[in-house]
């Protein structure tokens, strides 16, 4: 059965690989490299599971765990190519557009320095892991998609997010199980990641809550990622359902519907808490005083629900995480304590590969590693961490003039997401080395981008039109 499940997914993964590859190398369409990232990031791991599983080939495995970067890398050189006058390409540098290029030059520069006790290897393959998002904002920030192009980028978000129910729907009531425990997940980490399996079902500890009660992932990584993702896809139902003609917007209530179903199959605290920030968020900035409505009658709902009708394990859960008496909350301030200590002790960091849970960061050299903005601050020091914020508050602040200004439709659908989500993460931020969440870290930052580039435009037929 496994070795069915890798012909499957073998075929899958190569035919949409040389579909982008021909695509982008014959056609001169770079930017259609989004289409397969999208596709392909969120089975990334349970493909990698799989491929392990069913062939125990390094090599083998090696092609998948590289194709991600390499389509990133062929869009690249593609749109080199293809430009030839590329040191006449015209381009009007933004405020991201700089704080991006200075965060990722001071990232290339602790890659030379002598920094830390991480081999030159692994400071490499951490750089890697900052340098790809910052390719693909790039690409994006160079992308003009016309609106048939636009939309297959939100029907492949539809579809994961609705994809990703039903299969949660299958591991509680069919499987009565994780899909993990027969993808070959364990197998995998422990002989690649060098990670042992703890907890209760034979994966590791994020799999379930402190009341030994299962937390979902779908086909994610772990049920973080998961439910960091499915934020991306509520925000993408959200804006369409509100942009569109009432009589096709069943299918963007079911997706909306479909993400809250998984947020509560993952179990997420931080990312439960953060839907209901990114709903404010999104009510206050865009004037939907009536979503503010409706997500504090949710949450009063779910009060009452702990209150009176949750089970006493569910009730005491929710209780040691509002007063940090469970041992992941105490986890994440240790952490976050030990990140602060080396920050205040080397406020230019320690080096690269020296914090977070990346797997090029070896657990005895790692300090700190659950709060994205620490693990930076860290390695880089104060300015790298500061310089990561300001990117990040740059690209939610020209996104929104974006929503604001444009008077294209689809390219103010961007936006809204790309804000949208950036803020929804802030709170996984805090809680978990969330720029690993491929999926909806990668295409966010593609969002960021597209939005820069038609603030770009805005700003130049504002000029002309003076």
């Amino acid at each position: 059965m496994p070795l069915i499940f890798f012909i499957l997914i073998a075929l899958a993964v190569s035919t949409g690989f040389l579909w982008t590859v021909q695509a982008m190398v014959f056609k001169g369409k770079w930017s259609y490299f989004i289409y397969f990232l999208a596709l392909f990031l969120p089975f990334y791991i349970t493909t990698l599971s799989v491929v392990f599983l069913a062939t125990a080939s390094p090599l083998l495995l090696g092609f998948f765990q590289i194709i991600k970067e390499l389509t990133v890398l062929i869009a690249v050189a593609v749109f080199v190519f293809y430009q030839r006058k590329i040191f006449e390409y015209p381009i009007r540098l933004q405020s991201t557009d700089w704080l991006m290029m200075g965060f990722l030059g001071l990232a290339a520069l602790y890659l030379f320095l002598p920094l830390g006790e991480s081999s030159f290897l692994n400071k490499a393959l951490y750089f890697k892991s900052m340098l790809i998002p910052g390719l693909v904002y790039f690409l994006g920030r160079n992308t003009t998609f016309d609106g048939i192009e636009i939309k297959r980028v939100f029907q492949i978000v539809f579809g994961i997010a609705i994809a990703a129910f039903l299969v949660n729907v299958l591991e509680s009531f069919v499987l009565d199980a994780h899909l993990q425990q027969f993808t070959g997940y364990a197998l995998y980490n422990h002989v690649i990641n060098d990670i042992d399996t703890t907890g209760n079902f034979g994966l590791t500890w994020t799999f379930e809550t402190p009341a030994v009660t299962k937390r979902l992932a779908s086909f994610f990584s772990d049920p973080l990622e998961m439910a960091s993702s499915v934020l991306m896809g509520f925000s993408a139902g959200l804006i369409w359902f509100l942009t569109s003609k009432k009589e096709g917007n069943w299918l963007y209530v079911v997706v909306m519907i479909c993400s809250l179903g998984s947020l509560m199959f993952s179990a997420s605290r931080a990312a439960f808490v953060a839907f209901f920030v990114m709903i404010f968020f999104l009510a206050l900035v865009f004037g939907l005083y009536k979503l503010i409505a409706a997500g504090f009658l949710s949450l009063l709902a779910f009060v009452v629900y702990v209150l009176f009708f949750a089970s006493d394990d569910f009730y005491f859960f929710v209780l040691d995480t509002l007063t940090f008496e469970s041992t992941s909350s105490v986890g994440h301030v240790v952490e976050w304590v030990l990140a602060l200590d080396s920050m205040v002790g080397n406020p230019l960091g320690i080096g690269l590969a020296m914090s977070g849970n990346s797997g090029s960061v070896s657990e005895e050299l790692r300090v700190g590693g659950e709060n994205q903005f620490l693990i930076y601050g860290v390695q880089l020091g104060w300015l790298g961490m500061i310089l990561y914020i300001l990117t990040l508050a740059s690209g939610v602040i020209l996104s929104l003039r974006v929503f604001y200004r444009t008077q294209n439709l689809m390219a103010a659908r961007i936006a809204f997401v790309a804000a949208a989500v950036k803020v929804g993460l802030l709170l996984p931020l805090f809680t978990a080395n969330a720029e690993m969440y491929t999926y909806v870290a990668w295409l966010t930052w593609w969002m960021v981008g597209y939005s820069v580039n038609e603030y770009s435009r805005l700003n130049i037929q504002s000029i002309k039109t003076d």
